[in-house]
C-alpha cells in the first residue's frame, strides 16, 4: 500500500505491474482491496493497475466536513491521483458507486479516458422520485453508521472482504449522504456522448443491476456488455477467473 496527498487529503492507493493503465474504484462501504483478484492477473498480463479507496473509505482520509463528500470532490481526487501518478490516459472503471464515478469521470475528463470498465453499476436517476427513494436509503446507512458503527456494514461480497479496513464509520456515513446520494440527472443524460470503448460487467444474479447495465449497453454506442454467470454483485469475486477473462479479452482489443 502506498500514500499519496490530494486535494488536502491522504489517499491510500496500490499500483501494481507496467504497462497500460487500468484505473479501478471500489463500490460504496468496500475498499481498493476488492480489487486484489484482478491485481494479478493484469499485472501479469502486461498492465499497470491502479486501485485506491475514496475519501471516507479504508485508509484513505475521513475529513470531520461532511461538505468534503462529493461527487465533483470524488473526480477531483481521481484526477489528482492520476496526475500524481503521472497517468496521461487510463482505462477508467469502478463497480456500484465506483462504476458511477468512473461515468462521471469521463464527463469531466473526456480525454484522461482511454476506455470505460462499469461493473454491476448504474448510470443513475432521470425519476426525480427513484432518485429520493434511492437517497432516503442513503441515509438510513448513514443514520445506520452513525447509531451502531462499522457494525452496521452490509453483507455485499465485497465489503465483506474488506469491511474490516475501514478506519471510520462517520467517514463512510458522510460519504453515503454526499457520494452515494444522486443529485441530478446529468450522468445518466451524457451516456450518449460517450465515445470512448465501453464494457458493462454485470452478475447474472445481480438483479437490481441488470436493467441498468441492459439500459447503458443501450444508451452508449457500441458498448460490450458481458454477463458473469453464477455471480452477483460483487462479480469480480464470486467468479474472478471469468471475470478476468472478459476483462482481458476487452483490454486486449483496445487500440494502441
Amino acid at each position: 500500500m502506498a500514500e499519496a496527498s490530494v486535494n488536502g487529503i491522504t489517499i491510500n492507493y496500490e499500483a501494481a505491474g507496467d504497462g497500460p493503465a487500468v484505473f479501478l474504484s471500489h463500490g460504496y462501504s468496500a475498499t481498493g482491496r476488492m480489487w486484489r483478484p484482478q491485481q494479478k492477473a493484469l499485472a501479469e498480463a502486461g498492465y499497470r493497475i491502479i486501485t485506491w479507496d475514496m475519501r471516507g473509505h479504508g485508509q484513505t482520509d475521513s475529513p470531520d466536513d461532511p461538505g468534503q463528500y462529493s461527487e465533483a470532490l470524488t473526480i477531483a481526487d481521481m484526477l489528482g491521483l492520476l496526475d500524481l501518478l503521472t497517468v496521461d490516459r487510463a482505462v477508467v472503471g469502478g463497480l456500484s458507486l465506483g462504476g458511477f464515478m468512473s461515468l462521471a469521470f469521463y464527463r469531466a475528463h473526456p480525454q484522461r479516458v482511454r476506455a470505460l470498465v462499469l461493473c454491476d453499476t448504474g448510470p443513475g436517476y432521470r425519476n426525480p422520485e427513484a432518485r429520493a427513494g434511492w437517497n432516503r436509503a442513503a441515509e438510513r446507512r448513514a443514520r445506520d453508521l452513525e447509531e451502531r458503527g462499522l457494525a452496521a456494514l452490509g453483507g455485499g461480497t465485497e465489503v465483506r472482504a474488506t469491511g474490516r479496513y475501514h478506519r471510520s464509520a462517520q467517514g463512510l456515513a458522510h460519504a453515503a449522504r454526499g457520494m452515494l446520494a444522486q443529485f441530478d440527472a446529468r450522468v445518466i443524460d451524457s451516456l450518449p456522448d460517450v465515445k470512448a470503448p465501453t464494457l458493462i460487467i454485470v452478475g447474472e444474479k445481480d438483479e437490481p443491476f441488470r436493467g441498468a447495465s441492459d439500459y447503458m449497453a443501450a444508451k452508449i454506442a457500441g458498448a460490450r456488455l458481458e454477463v458473469i454467470p453464477d455471480a452477483g454483485h460483487a462479480a469480480n469475486l464470486d467468479q474472478p477467473e471469468a471475470f478476468n477473462r472478459v476483462l482481458l479479452s476487452f483490454l486486449g482489443s483496445l487500440p494502441a
